[in-house]
């Protein structure tokens, strides 16, 4: 079993900047994807950007040029940078984790844009 624990969440302005970290512990084998996605009042959760192992990265065409995925190996952490935040990025950001064995998910860290 995988633990993630999300930290990073906040108030900021609209352009302002985050940084999303994810943690995961436990027992980690054979990572296929690691990544985030969000869930604002009201809708479905969606996805945000994930890493697939090996590198290559995927984003959700709201958040291209203005978010990073990155991940730490060895650290088992992967992380999410927020530039140029608006308004419709709050959400509830959850931290995502696949192996073969099946997807595990964090408790979610809140994140608000407002002025």
């Amino acid at each position: 079993q995988v633990q993630l624990v999300e930290s990073g969440g906040g108030l900021v302005q609209p352009g302002g900047s985050l940084r999303l970290s994810c943690a995961a512990s436990g027992s980690i084998f054979g990572i296929l994807t690691m990544g985030w996605y969000r869930q604002a009042p009201g809708k479905q959760r969606e996805l945000v950007a994930i890493i697939i192992n090996g590198g290559i990265t995927h984003y959700a065409d709201f958040v291209k040029g203005r978010f990073t995925i990155s991940r730490d190996n060895d650290k088992n952490m992967v992380y999410l940078q927020m530039n140029n935040l608006k308004p419709e990025d709050t959400a509830v950001y959850y931290c995502n984790y696949v192996d073969p064995r099946g997807s595990s998910w964090g408790q979610g860290t809140q994140v608000t844009v407002s002025s």
